[in-house]
């Protein structure tokens, strides 16, 4: 049996390759059980998310043909020219890429957290679908447990490297508890979103966000419990802002320094800290001026960014050094799977002998031969059976000058010398 995965990423693959191999959640147990049905193929699972698709095999092939086939035929493409961006990983290449992915170490942003529950929702999908056995699904626990002691006893994760978190980091910095401060957001994109999360992930207290198009900025207060405004309203509510971050892909300022001013008249000088993420900036420069006033932008960030970026890169080290450990684990698990197998072919062969020796002894018996003496021949015939294959192998071996066989022979037969 062989473990065997073919994939793409963003590391082999443009995002419009990526998009044509993606699999819907809607549609993924499907897919599952139809790829459960390619010749020799006994186990599967489907990881798919917006930077990378694998399908993880157990196979009676090293063969990775069927399995590219199967993904150009489901997706309407040709093989050949799939083939370019694909990667394939077979038995303990494929176990440590798994716990690599799981770790985040293979990921667009090092040590990211999110692929660990992406996984999770794969092995699930397999689960749910019916199409992981024994072998597939230890994997998956396995990868899970490397995983989780990575992230227990490295800081691959501890250290934020988005400009998002990074912001609302620095935002604990300044303020001892989020939970009595309210937030004004202001954009509706991606940043905005992640930068909601976060601050909900932290306990704020109050969350107001703005955006040009309330429609938008009401899918995110729905999702957070928050206020939405369009940008007209922004200064009715910008004295409420403890916090203020924007993100938004606007060519002009949507802050000024008159009317941060005047919030802040309102807010009888109660400080005020201000995150631009924007490029071209949100908020005049001209607003850091202002007394109360906290103002960073995206290169004060950066800063905090990039030394966060090489403590991960140092905890990646230490990552490494733990998945060749959980790595040895797995292997080891499945070599004993396969000593298992070699009992039980074993245990029935000589199951066979005994029967075959039996039924001959039974009918010596039958036909007028004495007990005693059927019994005499099983024993000399059995015992000439068991040790045959044995001992011929054991005069090759001699004759080869394979000296360690010799030496395993005296060891598992326990042989006294």
């Amino acid at each position: 049996m062989t473990l065997l995965a073919v994939g793409v990423n963003h590391h082999t693959a443009p995002l419009a390759i990526r998009e044509r191999l993606a699999f819907p959640a809607d549609s993924l147990t499907l897919a599952l059980k139809d790829l459960r049905q390619v010749r020799d193929i006994s186990e599967v699972a489907i990881l798919s998310t917006c930077n990378r698709t694998e399908l993880y095999c157990t196979a009676d092939t090293t063969d990775e043909q069927s399995l590219i086939e199967w993904v150009a035929n489901a997706k309407n493409l040709n093989p050949d020219s799939l083939r370019p961006y694909l990667y394939t990983h077979y038995d303990s290449q494929l176990i440590r890429h798994m716990f690599r992915v799981a770790c985040g170490l293979d990921s667009m942003i090092l040590g990211e957290p999110q692929i660990l529950g992406q996984m999770k929702t794969a092995y699930q999908a397999a689960c749910d679908a019916g199409t992981l056995g024994r072998q597939l699904g230890k994997l998956f626990q396995q990868t899970f447990s490397a995983a989780k002691k990575v992230r227990t006893d490295t800081a691959i994760g501890s250290s934020p490297v988005s400009v998002a978190f990074a912001a609302v980091q620095l935002a604990q910095q300044i303020f001892d508890k989020l939970q009595a401060q309210t937030a004004v957001l202001i954009g509706a994109g991606e940043t905005i979103e992640l930068t909601a999360r976060h601050l909900k992930q932290q306990g704020i207290g109050g969350m107001i966000i703005a955006n040009r198009t309330q429609a938008k900025a009401q899918l995110l207060a729905e999702q957070f419990n928050g206020i939405a405004i369009t940008l007209a309203e922004l200064p009715s509510y910008l004295a409420e802002a403890d916090i203020v971050i924007s993100s938004t892909a606007s060519q002009l300022p949507i802050l000024g320094k008159g009317s941060v001013e005047s919030a802040l008249k309102k807010r009888r000088n109660k400080p005020m800290f201000m995150v631009d993420l924007a490029v071209p900036r949100d908020i005049e420069p001209e607003v850091e001026q202002l007394p109360d006033v906290y103002l960073y932008t995206v290169d004060d960030l950066q800063h905090t960014i990039n030394q966060n970026l090489d403590s991960r890169r140092r905890a990646a080290l230490q990552a490494e050094e733990i998945i060749d450990t959980q790595v040895n684990y797995f292997l080891a698990w499945l070599r004993g799977q396969n000593v298992h197998n070699t009992i039980r072919d074993y245990r029935f062969q000589a199951e066979q002998m005994r029967d075959d020796a039996l039924q001959k002894a039974l009918a010596q018996i039958k036909n007028g031969a004495a007990p005693e003496e059927a019994l005499t021949r099983l024993a000399h015939n059995l015992t000439n059976k068991l040790i045959h294959t044995p001992s011929a192998q054991i005069r090759d071996a001699a004759a080869n000058e394979r000296h360690d066989l010799i030496a395993a022979a005296h060891e598992l037969f326990k042989l006294k010398k």
